[in-house]
């Protein structure tokens, strides 16, 4: 990582820059591998590149390091965490659990006016991604689909849990939606959704399943395409800087 990879360099934290705000953009950087999986972070070079000083720059890497996006390690400092074809698939594995039980619970709880509008919007968003930026902006309608799914559940935990995976995956997951997958991403969407509108929670339960589990060798296809953009300028990563900049 580099100073030209952030925003431009000051001599200390500007007036109002909290350290929520320099956590979400060291966090940015993490997601997108703009900080290179295995690159340990050279926290004078990061702390200048942000115009913020150690302070708030040490809080947000602690931060990081609880949320699993950075290693802390006695007297050496941070490292980003590496792109691990295993511990992706075990992110997978979770969310399978996560959003299959929260699926579940939006069967008993969901009304069918609540259902109703969240198959409207599945609808509005079934554009296929013939670009880098706009399969960026489809991954985001995706992750916007599944979290309002799960709020459904009435189970803010299972929620908060979500956002947090969605993070964590969400570089894969942008490599995976540029493969083409949106039309069956969203047929499935909206099937899930029948199913729940008919109160059917297993059959929903089993698409549901389907739809989010990944092989180790798919996992392991998309860590190697990943790597090729990590190691030039990638699209999520320049949006994602833009976002918090």
């Amino acid at each position: 990582m580099t100073a030209d990879d952030a925003a431009p360099a000051a001599a200390s934290t500007p007036p109002g820059r909290s350290a929520d705000r320099v956590h979400e953009q060291v966090k940015a950087m993490a997601v997108t591998y703009r900080l290179r999986p295995g690159e340990r972070v050279n926290e004078v070079e990061l702390a200048r590149a942000l115009g913020v000083s150690r302070t708030p720059l040490r809080e947000a890497l602690n931060r990081l390091a609880a949320e699993g996006f950075l290693i802390a390690t006695a007297n050496r400092g941070y490292t980003v965490r590496p792109l691990d074809p295993k511990r992706v698939l075990t992110l997978y594995e979770y969310r399978a659990m996560l959003e299959v039980g929260a699926l579940r619970l939006a069967a008993e709880r969901a009304t069918d006016a609540e259902l109703a509008a969240l198959e409207a919007f599945a609808e509005r968003s079934r554009d296929e991604p013939d670009d880098d930026i706009q399969a960026l902006r489809l991954l985001a309608l995706d992750e916007q689909f599944h979290e309002r799914l799960a709020q459904l559940s009435a189970n803010e935990e299972m929620v908060r849990s979500l956002r947090s995976l969605n993070e964590r995956v969400r570089f894969i997951r942008w490599i995976d939606m540029r493969k083409g997958r949106r039309p069956t991403t969203q047929q499935e969407h909206l099937q899930i959704l029948r199913h729940l509108r008919a109160r059917d929670a297993e059959a929903a339960a089993q698409l549901m399943t389907r739809h989010i589990t990944r092989r180790l060798e798919e996992i392991s296809e998309m860590i190697r395409a990943g790597f090729a953009e990590i190691y030039t300028d990638n699209a999520l990563a320049a949006q994602a800087m833009g976002d918090v900049a």
